[in-house]
């Protein structure tokens, strides 16, 4: 109904933002990710969901498209509601759930509060092949450099070092030369470190 709401930012804290828009003040349910992309704005776009329940209508804001992407995947996912979706969009980027889903990496969603196993599992196996090709086109969450991470930690995982080790590793060398390295670099870098 809503594709997205603009307006004045009338009232916001962590969970709600009041957008005052043509004389109406919208209440939109946002995540915390999107709570720190706007905070500190005077005004702002959200891209919106709105789901309409038996006793109320409810919108769903959120700050950057593929957010919201990620947000209508998940409420796709029988028993995923959009509280819980939004839980999840609260802890993680939308670009760490859909490499979690990628890379069916059950413990990060499990280590979201109220996702069990069986939960994170139904997600992967619902999402897996969806999540990717659903966003939008340009909004690419694969990175170059995830890529050639996925691919360095799979090496890793080989050689013997335990994944999460092996992957802060990684991500110690990717921040510090700034994504850039083609793999073997990403892997000779990462070996020095563990």
């Amino acid at each position: 109904m809503y594709s997205f709401i603009e307006g004045k930012i009338a009232d916001l804290n962590p969970t709600t933002a009041v957008l005052a828009c043509q004389g109406i003040g919208y209440s939109i349910n946002i995540s915390l990710n999107t709570y720190t992309q706007i905070q500190g704005k005077e005004s702002c776009r959200l891209h919106t969901h709105l789901v309409v329940r038996e006793d109320a209508l409810i919108l769903y804001g959120f700050a950057d498209i593929s957010e919201k992407h990620v947000f209508q995947q998940l409420i796709s996912v029988s028993g995923v509601g959009p509280n819980t979706a939004r839980l999840i969009l609260s802890s993680l980027t939308s670009a760490e759930v859909a490499e979690a889903i990628a890379s069916e990496n059950v413990k990060l969603l499990q280590s979201i509060k109220g996702i069990g196993g069986k939960s994170a599992l139904r997600i992967i196996i619902d999402l897996k092949d969806k999540i990717m090709k659903d966003l939008p086109a340009g909004e690419n969450l694969m990175s170059a450099h995830n890529t050639g991470k996925h691919e360095a930690l799979s090496a890793l995982v080989m050689l013997g070092f335990n994944r999460p080790v092996a992957e802060k590793a990684l991500d110690q060398v990717i921040k510090a030369n700034g994504g850039v390295l083609p793999v073997d670099q990403l892997i000779k870098n990462a070996l020095k470190i563990l």
